[in-house]
């Protein structure tokens, strides 16, 4: 059936609908590169709420499927386009107001997350949650997909920090959820139930962000490890004693993949590193780093280093959020993010070894370690059918041992589409259909990004 998209260019006008199928490719996948990825019917560039309920009626009016899209940094398929489908893309909603009074900010969603962190702290003022791609992800994206980062393990993750959002529902009402109060429980806790929903049940279009006094420099402890059981079993005894501002993991694949890019001197000898911060004020951060000196030597560490320079700690960091990208230039990655109770660490890292040796795929591994957050990277050749074929089976194995050991097929990225086929047994079927209710009461139509999550 031809839809006529003339009413949709007269209300937005030209330069914010897309229909030239060249103007349009660019809008098809997220970084996950969706191989299934369809062809749009017109992508919509809104620059305002208004302009994302003109979409959102036009297409509950014709039936066509609403894709939401932010800054495309997915990792999970999640705003992999289909055939025929309206994208509407926020990337232009780009307003932010500060109030260091309240200590909030209200975002438009389609800012970077760098971009609200350097807003709030012209004013003195932090906004923890920070991905890995906190430079070219949107806080739009962040709050659809519950975005965690390098800090969660002390700061909590995006739902800690959003207090309010507006929503555009799928028959095109914009709602506002919470506010500026640090406290508020009347009616049941909707603003939740969008965080982390990825597109399914409405499109944000603003968000209401509490926000904390800027972090003090913090000091950096990095220590190696010619054993991936010692080092898993640092992070517990770490965590059992306190819980730092960072305590990230590398093991030796991705260590070396990250000094091929940097020629920084990583030790390419070593099975794992930690990357540490403590951000504790002055004497205190020193005493935790003594601590955390202390386990990691009880645990035969190869070489801990401790630094309270900020350039110099910040070059680790560096070298940490550098992992993915510096992986992706041996190949094509399927990527994931499972996440374990931190007990059952270990087992996950040995497990995601043992996969790797069995289908003959090298699989890196970098993880959110004080908080159980793993993301495996299998690194594979597209033009390999056999290899691909590996990889896909790995993938699948990864998130059923995961579950196995009572963790969840994703920490931080979403489900999207390439994770679907494995949440029904993480949930279960009393769970999902719990799930599914609440979808078809908010989208009878199933419009919302169908084939995601739900």
């Amino acid at each position: 059936m031809s839809i006529d998209l003339r009413p949709l260019l007269d209300a937005l006008g030209e330069d914010r609908v897309l229909v030239d199928p060249d103007r349009m490719a660019g809008y098809r996948w997220d970084r996950a590169a969706d191989p299934d990825a369809g062809v749009p019917l017109a992508v919509v560039r809104a620059e305002s709420t208004a302009d994302v309920q003109v979409a959102i009626r036009f297409a509950a009016e014709h039936g066509i499927a609403v894709v939401p899209r932010g800054a495309g940094s997915g990792l999970s398929g999640g705003a992999s386009a289909q055939d025929g489908c309206l994208v509407i893309s926020t990337e232009r909603m780009r307003r932010i107001d500060v109030d260091p009074v309240t200590r909030t900010a209200v975002a438009q969603p389609g800012l970077m997350n760098a971009e609200v962190k350097a807003a709030v702290a012209e004013h003195g003022l932090w906004y923890p949650p920070d991905p890995s791609s906190y430079e070219f992800c949107s806080i739009g994206g962040n709050a659809a997909t519950n975005a965690g980062g390098l800090c969660c393990v002390k700061y909590g993750v995006t739902t800690d920090y959003v207090l309010g959002l507006e929503v555009v529902l799928a028959d095109g009402t914009a709602v506002r959820l919470g506010g500026p109060r640090l406290k508020d429980v009347a009616g049941l806790s909707l603003t939740k139930l969008f965080i982390g929903s990825e597109g399914t049940l409405g499109i944000i279009t603003e968000v209401t962000l509490r926000l904390l006094p800027a972090q003090k420099a913090p000091a950096t402890l990095v220590a190696t490890f010619t054993s991936l059981d010692d080092a898993t079993q640092t992070v517990l005894d770490i965590t059992g004693r306190m819980r730092p501002s960072m305590l990230e993991f590398m093991d030796r694949a991705s260590i070396n993949a990250v000094e091929d890019v940097t020629k920084m001197g990583l030790p390419r000898e070593a099975q794992a590193m930690l990357v540490i911060q403590s951000d504790e004020p002055g004497e205190h951060a020193a005493a935790e780093c003594a601590l955390i000196t202390s386990l990691c030597e009880a645990n035969h560490a190869l070489e801990v280093f401790s630094t309270d320079d900020p350039e110099e700690g910040e070059a680790f960091v560096v070298a940490r959020r550098m992992a993915i990208p510096a992986v992706e230039q041996k190949g094509s990655l399927l990527l994931e993010d499972v996440g374990v109770p931190l007990p059952q660490l270990g087992a996950l890292v040995r497990g995601i070894e043992q996969i790797s040796r069995e289908r003959d795929v090298l699989i890196p591994v970098i993880a959110h370690a004080g908080d159980g957050n793993t993301h495996p990277l299998i690194l594979f050749d597209p033009a390999d059918a056999d290899m691909a074929s590996r990889a896909q089976a790995a993938y699948g194995e990864v998130m059923s041992l995961a579950i196995r050991l009572g963790g969840t097929i994703t920490g931080e990225h979403g489900v999207g589409r390439l994770k679907r086929p494995w949440l029904a047994d993480y949930l279960g079927p009393d769970a999902l259909a719990l799930n599914q209710r609440i979808k078809n009461a908010l989208d009878p139509q199933g419009l919302l990004n169908p084939g995601t999550l739900l």
